[in-house]
């Protein structure tokens, strides 16, 4: 009774010293923010944690989206990641209780045969209770890594997630865009076509001069040859697609067109220090400094002596007869310490390896905090100029549409050369291309704007 009192107070004083935790508790990397950004509006609430891809009102987007949001293999893997995490999380947790096992033994000979001819029967049923005492925390801060790293994964999730929805709207308005272009291409070739006719019949009149039906048919044929540029186009956009909603590649239908866009209201961005609550990868990057900071707390409790407790209960005899017998009861309790005494620094240099680590992670998690202000300040400084130069786009497009029409009309009158007229559509051709190209640009501007600024998640907050 005296040792079974001695084994509980022993128990009782681990179990309390149990809260000591050796390592570097985390602590928050500050960083240097600026106080806004250069190219934004006035700083304000935010809105995008809501679906935001719904205020540009095209149905077709949406329905992509969503289907990749739920079929798309680079999400379905980070979510598995996550899945995986939260079941390490469990198997570290393992570590830090008791460790029941049982075990049974049936043996029936004559040993020592030299000896005596007698044959006798062994016997035991027992179970087996260890349990190392985590003193130095070791358990727990295994434990706080794989929390950090779960929590990892899922905002790793939700940048994977945002970044996806970025892919499919971009790669949506590049078909469009492309579309857009065939067509005009096509109605550029079927003018030509018919501007080559007359020059054509012109020419064999004797009317003009053989280059001007040249320059006509070198301006027939480089619209005709732009057609199944952009048909090409078209199917890698289409692929492009169909991969990030999880399908075999295949054509896509749309009912609308790049010029039916709508584009978003203005952006209230908010403030730069507001990134880092709110970006996935930044998020990310900072719990896995969590992480390996933990790692070093469990390098240095390696360093010092395992405690453990253990017991053993059970039945041991040598006649199955008398097996239940109350003499057939056996158990034992005991204390184990087991440590390092001298590995050539081996332990030491464990530290110091989780310590240079640490510095790395910490030095990526400052990385992805400027580079995200980069990301920030180059998506507003690329809507805002976007939306400029279209504008300005849209006034050239205006002239060279009359500039064409009048060009025309002075050469049927006889008032200038055709080649006033090639320049005027070879002008108009190119504008109207590089509008298109404008529309797809600045609608793509404002979708990674949204993305940079951790915008994009599946839920509204």
């Amino acid at each position: 009774m005296k040792y079974t009192h001695i084994i509980i107070s022993l128990f009782i004083v681990l179990f309390t010293l149990n809260s000591c935790m050796v390592g570097p508790n985390f602590q928050k990397t500050k960083i240097d923010s600026p106080d806004k950004y250069r190219f934004a509006v006035e700083p304000a609430d935010t809105v995008i944690n809501l679906k935001w891809w719904e205020l540009f009102n095209d149905k077709t987007l949406v329905g992509l989206i969503d289907s990749a949001l739920i079929n798309n293999k680079d999400i379905r893997i980070a979510a598995s990641r996550i899945e995986e995490s939260r079941i390490y999380l469990g198997y570290t947790k393992a570590d830090m209780y008791p460790d029941l096992t049982y075990s049974g033994t049936s043996v029936y000979g004559n040993q020592l045969k030299s000896l005596t001819n007698k044959t006798s029967a062994n016997l035991s049923a027992t179970m087996n209770l260890s349990w190392e005492i985590d003193f130095w925390g070791k358990y727990r801060r295994a434990n706080e890594a794989a929390k950090a790293e779960m929590l990892a994964s899922e905002y790793g999730l939700h940048a994977v997630q945002i970044s996806i929805i970025n892919e499919v709207s971009n790669a949506y308005y590049a078909l469009l865009d492309f579309k857009r272009r065939m067509d005009i291409a096509k109605r550029t070739l079927e003018s030509r076509l018919e501007s080559t006719r007359i020059i054509q019949e012109k020419f064999d009149k004797g009317t003009v001069p053989e280059i001007d039906l040249n320059q006509a048919q070198i301006q027939e044929a480089i619209a005709a040859a732009a057609i199944p540029s952009y048909e090409r186009s078209i199917a890698y956009a289409e692929n492009a697609l169909n991969v990030l909603t999880g399908k075999s590649p295949k054509s896509i239908e749309v009912n609308t067109t790049i010029k039916d866009q709508i584009v978003p209201p203005e952006i209230p961005v908010g403030l730069p220090s507001q990134l880092l609550q709110r970006r996935p990868d930044i998020l990310a990057a900072e719990q896995q400094v969590v992480a390996q900071n933990a790692n070093i707390g469990i390098a240095q409790a390696m360093r010092f002596p395992a405690i453990s407790l253990t017991a053993m209960t059970g039945l041991v005899s040598f006649d199955l007869a008398a097996f239940n017998a109350s003499n057939a009861l056996v158990g034992s309790v005991g204390v184990g310490l087991f440590g390092p005494i001298f590995n050539f620094g081996k332990n030491k240099r464990r530290v110091e390896i989780e310590k240079e680590r640490t510095k790395q992670v910490k030095l990526n998690y400052e990385y992805t905090v400027i580079n995200a202000f980069r990301e920030t300040e180059d998506a507003l400084v690329n809507a805002n100029t976007l939306e400029r130069e279209l504008k300005t786009v849209e006034r050239q497009l205006v002239a060279a549409k009359n500039a064409a029409k009048l060009s025309k009309a002075r050469y049927n009158g006889g008032v200038t050369s055709y080649l006033e007229v090639l320049e005027s559509e070879r002008t108009l051709f190119q504008i109207e291309l590089y509008h298109s190209e404008l529309m797809q640009r600045r609608l793509s501007a404002y979708t990674n704007l949204y993305k940079v600024l951790g915008g994009g998640w599946t839920e509204r907050k």
